[in-house]
């Protein structure tokens, strides 16, 4: 199944504890069929120091949330949308907004 969000999109959680919160997508975990949005989905993770964090502690981070839970935000129209995949006229595929029909990149 192909996912149909990329890294750097904007989306907005449509269901769970963040509903409504939008954010950039920071991966796509398309074997999980997860993604991990910016500010969305934080966690506590409680680490030894390493080099990474050398004082070590309680760090927050951004969790994986499941593809169904988030719309892509389209940058043209601005509202959360499906996402079709139309053939342009150079042969190449490219996703459009299933409300204003607009390509986006």
């Amino acid at each position: 199944m192909g996912l149909r969000v990329k890294k750097g999109d904007t989306a907005v959680v449509i269901t769970g504890k963040n509903k409504g919160k939008k954010g950039r997508i920071l991966s796509v975990l398309p074997e999980k069929e997860r993604v991990v949005i910016e500010g969305i989905n934080i966690v506590k993770r409680h680490t030894k120091p390493n080099k990474k964090y050398t004082q070590g502690g309680i760090i927050e981070k951004e969790a994986p949330v499941h593809i169904s839970n988030v719309m892509l935000m389209c940058p043209k129209c601005g509202r959360p949308t499906r996402i079709g995949n139309t053939v342009l006229e150079d042969g190449k595929k490219s996703r459009t907004c299933r409300k204003c029909k607009e390509v986006i990149e």
